[in-house]
């Protein structure tokens, strides 16, 4: 029986490992919770949520974010983010039935320093919105900008920090709306992270909040040579519209990793 096992083992392929292999993947875990971080990340991020308006109410989002960074100097540093949602719902509350599509994208440009200062850093940029929605219930469509904002703290093992925007629409006045992220991640030695975040958002023309809080647990692993962070949690909606989601909701996400060689 041994002997089989010690077969077993051995005919596991390699590229289906999930063991990280190098020394330094506890520093990556980390960065991974650091916006501003100077690595490339593919996150495809999966939502899924009820209680829009009816009991049955229910949409899954599919965020596909990459980050890249660009050096613009020895000293500054250009952190691009882009948010592609596609969304798939059923029964919500004014538009019976199903139906799938693109919502609107985003695109944050962070200008951040090069270099932290006593494990702070910080970025600030422009926003941009872009009407790429199929269907007016997955987004404004229309042109949109403002401004957004990073900043964070990483002392020892822990990440503290908080991520803002507020956008404007550029054709009309329906878009005039703030977006606060305070998050709080913790990393441990074998690459497993812990994190609490907000997601809030306030619509200044309806004066109403969407208040979800995430509790989400990752793992940093890898398939062969392919770093990849595998996250899973929950989150609980304190505040939303009256047509918005309510009660729990849930996420699961895959984050491609590309670390400077």
């Amino acid at each position: 029986m041994k002997t089989f096992f010690r077969k077993l083992m051995l005919s596991v392929p390699f590229f289906l490992t999930c063991q990280s292999a190098f020394a330094d993947d506890a520093e990556l875990a980390k960065q991974l919770s650091n916006p501003l971080a100077s690595l490339i990340s593919v996150p495809m991020q999966f939502n899924y949520d009820t209680g829009f308006g009816t009991p049955d109410g229910e949409r899954l989002t599919l965020n596909i974010q990459p980050v890249i960074p660009f050096s613009l100097t020895p000293e500054l540093n250009l952190i691009t983010r882009t948010i592609i949602p596609y969304k798939w719902q059923s029964d919500i509350a004014g538009s019976p039935g199903s139906k799938s599509g693109l919502g609107d994208t985003s695109i944050s440009f962070w200008f951040s320093p090069a270099h932290t200062a006593n494990g702070s850093t910080w970025g600030v940029g422009p926003i941009l919105s872009l009407p790429t929605s199929s269907d007016p219930d997955f987004g404004l469509g229309e042109w949109g900008g403002g401004i957004t904002g990073v900043y964070l703290v990483q002392p020892g093992p822990w990440t503290i920090g908080a991520l803002g925007n507020h956008l404007w629409s550029f054709e009309s006045d329906n878009l005039n709306s703030t977006y606060i992220q305070p998050f709080v991640a913790y990393g441990t030695p074998n690459h497993w992270t812990y994190t609490v975040n907000s997601e809030a958002s306030y619509d200044w023309n309806t004066k109403q909040w969407t208040l979800p809080v995430n509790f989400m647990v990752s793992k940093l692993v890898s398939f062969g040579k392919q770093k990849v962070s595998l996250q899973g949690g929950v989150r609980y909606y304190f505040d939303s519209p009256a047509n918005g989601p309510e009660g729990w909701g849930f996420r699961f996400a895959a984050t491609f990793v590309f670390p400077k060689k």
